[in-house]
């Protein structure tokens, strides 16, 4: 099953409301009729729990069979094509900014992931990369960045292969503040 977003689930991301959990909204932003549950797979501790939030979003409303929305699936672009203008160029990023050895922190570690989002995917796959900007900008803690950067990792590993999403997810690690240890 290649699930896709209802309008009951671009209401949840667009509104101020949140109803969802952090996980089951990044669900939401990847549901896109391309990819499955084993895309899904990596935002949570095992392939059996994301099978059973997808199959609850899909119960709940927020998810449908792509057959199923295939008309509703040709609007929706065609809307997205009239309201996003053409993607801006590249920033290019000298290489320097690999060397940063500078604190540890979230806003750091934010501004990395949109700097990637920027480089990897906006020519390639434009509506992936608007979606990870917006849920960059929602994220607040190190869970929801954690879950933001397996998304853009388990892209990167597609089309760039496993030694690149590697070392990506090295220097992540490196500018995360370090987990904190609760007794």
């Amino acid at each position: 099953m290649l699930p896709t977003k209802t309008d009951k689930a671009r209401d949840e991301l667009q509104g101020r409301q949140r109803t969802l959990s952090q996980r089951e909204r990044a669900l939401l932003l990847m549901a896109d009729g391309r990819r499955s549950l084993t895309d899904f797979s990596p935002l949570f501790s095992t392939r059996d729990e994301a099978e059973q939030v997808l199959m609850a979003l899909v119960q709940r409303g927020y998810l449908e069979d792509p057959h199923a929305a295939a008309a509703s699936a040709a609007a929706d672009a065609a809307q997205a094509q009239d309201e996003t203008a053409p993607p801006a160029e590249a920033i290019q990023v000298s290489t320097a900014a690999d060397s940063f050895d500078g604190k540890r922190s979230l806003a750091t570690t934010r501004m990395f992931l949109f700097d990637m989002c920027e480089r990897m995917f906006v020519r390639r796959d434009p509506k992936f990369a608007l979606q990870m900007r917006d849920a960059l900008r929602e994220a607040r803690d190190r869970e929801a960045m954690l879950t933001i950067a397996a998304l853009m990792l388990s892209e990167v590993e597609k089309t760039a292969g496993p030694e690149r999403a590697e070392s990506l997810r090295e220097r992540i690690d490196r500018l995360l503040p370090l987990a904190e240890i609760v007794h």
